[in-house]
């Protein structure tokens, strides 16, 4: 395809709206990374750390070292997404690539043979993220380069959070359904139904993805000077913006998750209405996606974002006030909490789709890849700091996973589960306020780079048939 082709091609994808069969069949591999990684957060550290045995402490370590193994491949992986296309595009073969490494590797993580090792469990959880950061990072940039359009990005990325809450939704049914078998080992037979889950899931919904949607054409990137490609990344306020956002919210999310089971089955003692506190939660956050996406559409999606923050702050304290035993009131309040669960998650990704582009403007290169692989890396070490420390103040406490508690160890885990969590998400709010990139900066962003993509296609064609371009013969440089 020429140069030229390229470019008109791109500009008018870039405006067209998008279907919602294209919506729909491109977020669906986000139903099985949910499926996957909720239990990464809430189900297999008290499972490896009480049913396995290896304890609170190593656990928290484990999963913490895979977190930050991320830091690392994270960022090789994104460039490698943005460097090497195939007939494909760009996007989808990565996608492909990843699905046989999670296979394994997720069989081998959920379905343990017996007794493992600390050693066991952070190989696997290595390879794992490795396979996961692949497929997450390919998908987000994919769905940045669907559309161009500033209110559109927010609809992709929301389409996106729908599929991965649904997956979160159906995969938290299971414990509910295993629970009422039963079964000898219940902590065990939760775990596998949620590995057995993706296992099914994850190559149908990847094979329809890449089957039905295809990649909007991009214009090829221009050669910039390490240096200055490096200077502009680390000196990119709205990057900087996003990515201590991510991570405080990160670290505030990991809190609450890797602490849910032991403050609703310890603390609450809500025994098996436990899973369906999460479900509560989940259902609540996909029933209020439309209204965020309307929200959005008034203030901007930075100022929804921390708004949503705010009202984090404001509701997790209801947790206090919850008796022991009482299940109704207890689904109330995470209920309350879940309406703005979404908000962060899909308005983070699509500032970040407006980020990239901001940084298109300024060096010329498309670098979607590595800044989601950024994204993600900030949202990875925020949950593994979140896991380590959680599970040392547990320690700290005397809270004994899976035995007897003093009632003060239990109001300390109350406590631990949710001032942590309000004082951060307040402070997301505050950072998220100063986010400088709004819907008149990203109209004007995007009118630079197609006029660019323009100018080039032109001078090319002027090349090649040895006339000059516009721009050539009015003394206008092509950038």
């Amino acid at each position: 395809m020429s140069d030229a082709a390229v470019s008109g091609t791109a500009s008018d994808a870039a405006r067209r709206p998008l279907s919602r069969w294209t919506l729909l069949a491109f977020a669906l591999p986000a139903a099985p990374i949910s499926a996957m990684g909720l239990p990464l957060v809430v189900h297999l550290p008290p499972f490896y750390a009480g049913t396995l045995g290896l304890g609170l402490s190593v656990v928290g370590l484990i999963f913490m070292l895979a977190r930050f193994w991320d830091v690392f491949t994270d960022p090789v992986l994104g460039i490698l997404s943005d460097k090497y296309e195939t007939r494909w595009g760009r996007r989808r073969h990565w996608i492909v690539l990843s699905v046989p490494i999670m296979l394994v590797s997720v069989f081998m993580i959920f379905m343990p043979p017996g007794d493992v090792s600390a050693a066991y469990l952070i190989f696997w959880l290595f390879v794992l993220y490795v396979g996961w950061t692949l497929l997450t990072i390919s998908h987000m940039s994919w769905g940045a380069e669907l559309t161009g359009d500033y209110f559109q990005r927010s609809r992709v990325q929301g389409a996106r959070e729908v599929a991965l809450v649904l997956g979160m939704v159906f995969v938290l049914t299971l414990p509910v359904l295993i629970e009422q078998t039963n079964p000898e080992n219940l902590a065990q037979a939760r775990v596998a139904s949620m590995g057995w889950f993706v296992l099914i899931l994850l190559p149908i919904a990847v094979g329809l993805a890449v089957w039905r949607v295809p990649e909007r054409p991009t214009p090829r990137p221009v050669h910039v000077p390490f240096k200055q490609a490096v200077g502009a990344l680390v000196s990119s306020r709205p990057l900087q913006i996003v990515l201590a956002a991510d991570l405080l919210g990160g670290v505030s999310g990991g809190l609450v998750a890797s602490m849910f089971l032991f403050l609703a089955e310890d603390a609450l003692k809500l025994g098996q209405y436990s899973s369906l506190m999460l479900l509560g939660y989940f259902i609540s956050g996909v029933a209020f996606i439309p209204l965020i996406l309307a929200v959005s559409r008034r203030l901007g999606k930075h100022k929804t974002a921390a708004a949503s923050a705010l009202f984090n702050a404001m509701t997790v304290p209801l947790i206090l006030l919850v008796p022991q035993g009482d299940a109704l009131m207890a689904l109330g309040v995470w209920v309350l909490c879940g309406v703005n669960m979404a908000a962060g998650p899909f308005l983070f990704r699509s500032l970040m789709a407006d980020v990239s582009e901001h940084d298109t403007v300024v060096t010329g290169q498309q670098r979607t890849g590595l800044f989601y692989s950024l994204l993600t890396s900030t949202s990875k070490v925020g949950a593994a700091f979140a896991i380590f420390i959680a599970y040392s103040l547990l320690d700290s406490i005397g809270f004994k996973a899976g035995g007897e508690n003093a009632q003060h160890v239990l109001d300390a885990l109350r406590a631990v589960y949710v001032w942590p969590a309000c004082i951060i998400s307040a402070a997301v709010a505050g950072i998220l306020w100063f986010y400088p990139i709004d819907e008149k900066q990203q109209v004007e962003n995007r009118r630079i780079i197609e006029e660019r993509g323009l100018q080039t296609a032109a001078a090319a064609i002027a090349m090649r048939t040895g006339q000059p371009s516009d721009a050539q013969s009015s003394g206008v440089p092509a950038d």
